[in-house]
């Protein structure tokens, strides 16, 4: 026979166990309703509400999150301080962060649950860049165009242009060159198949990356390339950088898209975005040929004019490095 007490010792230890396993499976499932939830608020939020509600909750989260209050006071005093920005609105630059994921899963979120969403002005930027492509390809027929979407507002709302972009142009797919993470809310390609990101990041995806977006430039005349990322966002990853003048000091902008494009003497094609009361909005530059010499200095002098017009609005503000670093020169 058994001992008794080690019968009950073991018996016990098998309802603790089963215990934890309904109690761990309770949590999972309390998490995944509260998820759902939380998706289903924000695939209805109204557009109007996205500004104000970033605000609110960044201003509540700075009472009890010193990492919160601080990363708003340093994109407001690198604003002011060192590019000398005089206009300011210090509530929207603090919460640009929150501003941007609440646009990001607000635009994610809301295809999901509706297979199809249209936004009336993101689709007014692509017909404006539509208009201008095809008036290059028939000024210059053959020439092909990097279209370069600067870091503004959102990604996602970045990529629902190019998106429309696309289907305007009639193409089947269109390249994007990116350093964004993939799959931050789900299965990207799945609502999107037809944007082929070219990530620049890991190895498996930087090997052969100049071929792709040249076979993408050959097959379809048009790629897509965020040619303003500072350097330091992507330090894991250095790519070659080219010296340049910002806001009257000494900087470096990536070479990449200078040597992509200037062997098919490519045309670059920058904007972007605003979004201000619940409406979405773009600048677009004039056409920058990138075989030209002194190229680097004219995107510098574009990534200098967005700054200065839509500080509250750069995905990168704060960072106290901007483009005087360089891992690679």
């Amino acid at each position: 026979m058994g001992c008794p007490g080690t019968h009950y010792t073991e018996s016990n230890m098998q309802s603790w166990a089963v215990a934890s396993s309904m109690l761990k499976a309770l949590r999972n499932r309390i998490a995944f309703v509260r998820q759902h939830v939380q998706c289903a608020l924000i695939a209805r939020m109204p557009a109007s509400a996205i500004e104000p509600l970033s605000t609110a909750v960044w201003r509540m989260r700075s009472l009890v999150n010193a990492r919160t209050r601080w990363h708003g006071a340093a994109r407001c005093e690198i604003a002011r301080e060192v590019l000398k920005l005089s206009g300011l609105e210090p509530g929207r630059i603090a919460a640009g962060s929150l501003r941007e994921s609440l646009i990001d899963r607000r635009i994610y979120f809301g295809r999901l649950s509706r297979g199809s969403e249209t936004w009336p002005d993101l689709r007014d930027v692509a017909l404006a860049l539509a208009d201008r492509i095809r008036q290059l390809q028939a000024t210059a027929p053959g020439r092909p165009v990097i279209v370069s979407p600067f870091h503004y507002v959102s990604q996602y709302a970045n990529i629902y242009v190019i998106d429309e972009l696309r289907a305007l142009l009639g193409l089947e797919s269109i390249a994007v060159v990116s350093g964004v993470p993939r799959d931050m809310y789900g299965n990207d390609h799945a609502l999107i198949p037809g944007v082929n990101v070219l990530y620049t990041y890991g190895d498996d995806d930087r090997n052969g990356l100049g071929l792709r977006v040249a076979r993408a430039l050959r097959r379809t005349g048009v790629a897509v390339l965020f040619a303003d990322v500072p350097p330091f966002a992507l330090h894991r990853y250095p790519m070659e950088t080219v010296s340049v003048s910002l806001f009257g000091r000494n900087a470096r902008i990536h070479n990449g898209v200078f040597r992509l494009g200037a062997p098919y003497d490519a045309l670059l094609l920058p904007f972007y975005l605003r979004f201000q009361r619940g409406r979405f909005s773009a600048e677009l530059f004039e056409p920058l040929p990138l075989a030209q010499p002194d190229a680097p200095q004219h995107l510098a002098n574009c990534i200098e004019a967005a700054v200065t017009d839509n500080y509250a609005d750069w995905l990168v503000a704060g960072h106290p490095s901007m483009y005087a670093f360089a891992p690679v020169r």
